[in-house]
């Protein structure tokens, strides 16, 4: 019987979240086929020197990502890949471990482009007063660190405007974007910004245009930001 977690035998990492993240990297690089059936609770148990409780634990975590699915007198099988939450943070930090993100980064631009100029946008209508401000403190951070650049620092906060103007939309679904995909914003910004591009006269445009509450400039100025080729992606082969 095909078994992809073989290789991964004599692990001493116990702890539940640990045994979940190897299975996933099984799973996600494809070791693991899609709908396939994985090895028997006390095969996983013996190879990852784990207890029953801890690996019950780590599926019931990858259960809950959509990545398994557990059925009586079937086994625990891994699921398709469009049952898979790519918005889940802890997910991402998986998919980024494994490196070679050139297709993950395109994806992500992608995404971007789709929702960030409209949430720029609903940021100028609708950002509170201490939103704005809270806005203003950080822009003042990045045009600072564009002018002595620091790759640790611009990432911090390049990471905190782009998560503010998603809070500032007033718009509920907005909200995860703010949040869970600060993993994605983090690794993103690092690659895009590694040689010093910081594009902070975009990011002024983007900031000046929601101070001003024109949701028009603040949409197209955007744009304009995740158009620029500074973000250096990689192409995929």
């Amino acid at each position: 019987m095909h078994n992809p977690f073989i290789q991964i035998a004599g692990s001493k990492r116990s702890l539940h979240v640990q045994v979940a993240r190897e299975i996933a990297r099984k799973i996600l690089s494809g070791e693991a086929a899609q709908n396939e059936i994985i090895p028997s609770e006390m095969v996983l148990c013996q190879q990852f020197s784990v207890s029953r409780t801890a690996l019950r634990e780590a599926i019931k975590l990858l259960t809950s990502k959509g990545l398994l699915e557990s059925k009586p007198k079937v086994g625990t099988r891994v699921k398709s890949r469009d049952n898979w939450n790519f918005l889940d943070a802890q997910l991402l930090d998986w998919v980024i471990d494994l490196g070679d993100n050139a297709i993950v980064y395109q994806e992500f631009l992608a995404l971007r482009k789709a929702i960030e100029p409209e949430a720029a946008a609903l940021a100028a209508k609708n950002a509170t007063a201490q939103q704005r401000i809270l806005l203003s403190a950080t822009f003042q951070q990045m045009d600072y660190v564009s002018k002595n650049f620091d790759s640790a620092k611009w990432m911090e906060v390049d990471m905190e405007f782009h998560r503010l103007v998603f809070l500032s939309t007033g718009n509920s679904f907005y909200l995860p974007f703010a949040n869970v995909l600060c993993t994605m914003f983090k690794s993103f910004i690092s690659h895009s910004s590694e040689k010093g591009g910081t594009c902070i006269g975009e990011h002024r445009a983007i900031y000046s245009a929601i101070m001003a509450g024109d949701a028009e400039k603040a949409r197209e100025a955007n744009i304009t930001l995740l158009a620029n080729t500074n973000h250096r992606l990689p192409t995929s082969n």
